[in-house]
């Protein structure tokens, strides 16, 4: 009874275990998946913000639009809402052995020129044994338009220096466990990029809809869901991409034909054939549409909420590649 006493004694006296620091996770990022370059945001692709088709004279907090973004406000986080203009997407590699992407997301509505952003984000992606890593970058405090992410000289998170003129990346970029709370592959869950027709207008996201894909780097990444892919034998859905088990199951899968709602979205992208956006450039009519799909959805979705069932097929992502 004693040692055990002693034994619990010296197990709550210890110290916990030491958080990674971005340039440790950086390291681990460029040893393990892929480097990330430093970049500018103002290299990247701007994200169009339309109305009925067309570019609206004036943005406003809370308007809708054709393309509302996706991705919805952190907790507590007051926005502009999710049809907030001048955001910019960058590819800064995609080929056979790695993919990087980066996103300079814009929540308040600033003018097209300043260089501030809500938050800088990347995704870097190795092809050939499925690791990701996650990059944030953020300003403490509430969004305002006069203070945000300088997206001028965004450095490397997986060096130590990008080179004169460049800030600090230790500094520049939140610790990675800030940015594992985010918990990336609820959405992120068919693969490590997301399709959604507010980012495929800027055509500059890679792909990689069939390869190994996972979050083994770093052990506040580790910690998330394991995601992995849902389907049925000759469906329709799943023989362009994976459907994950998260969020693209439970609702973007329902959004992307108009059964669950798109917040932001304008009567325009209610209108058939915008409010059906999976598989992209369809020209089927709406009732093709349905005669095509709608079996495939049907059984898909009853996988999504009973994998295990008989007729259902699960991938493991984790486990491709191996």
């Amino acid at each position: 009874m004693k040692t055990f006493v002693l034994v619990l004694a010296f197990l709550l006296a210890a110290p916990a275990a030491r958080a990674q620091t971005v340039m440790e996770y950086g390291a681990a990022c460029a040893s393990e998946a892929v480097a990330v370059p430093a970049f500018r945001c103002e290299d990247g692709t701007p994200v169009p913000i339309t109305v009925n088709g067309s570019v609206p004279t004036e943005y406003t907090p809370g308007m809708s639009c054709d393309r509302p973004a996706l991705l919805p406000p952190d907790p507590g986080q007051k926005t502009d809402g999710q049809c907030v203009p001048y955001s910019r997407a960058l590819v800064l590699r995609d080929d056979s052995l790695g993919q990087v992407s980066a996103f300079c997301r814009q929540k308040k509505i600033r003018s097209a020129t300043s260089p501030l952003y809500d938050e800088i984000d990347v995704i870097a992606h190795n092809v050939r044994n499925g690791k990701t890593c996650w990059f944030q970058a953020t300003v403490p405090g509430p969004l305002a338009t006069d203070k945000g992410v300088d997206g001028r000289k965004v450095p490397s998170p997986t060096s130590v220096s990008s080179g004169p003129g460049f800030p600090d990346p230790a500094k520049f970029w939140n610790a990675p466990a800030q940015t594992a709370k985010l918990t990336c592959v609820s959405c992120h869950d068919s693969g490590p990029f997301m399709y959604s027709p507010f980012i495929a207008q800027a055509r500059a996201v890679p792909s990689d809809p069939f390869g190994p894909y996972n979050n083994d780097v770093g052990a506040v990444f580790k910690a998330w869901p394991k995601a992995f892919g849902v389907s049925t034998d000759g469906n329709t859905c799943t023989g362009c991409h994976r459907m994950g088990n998260m969020e693209s199951c439970h609702t973007t899968m329902y959004q992307s034909f108009g059964a669950k709602p798109v917040i932001g979205l304008d009567a325009w992208g209610h209108a058939y054939p915008q409010s059906h956006w999976m598989p992209p450039g369809d020209l089927k009519s709406e009732a093709q549409w349905h005669q095509a799909y709608d079996d495939s959805i049907a059984r898909i979705g009853a996988c999504c909420e009973n994998p295990g069932a008989a007729g259902c097929k699960i991938v493991r992502y984790d486990r491709l590649g191996k």
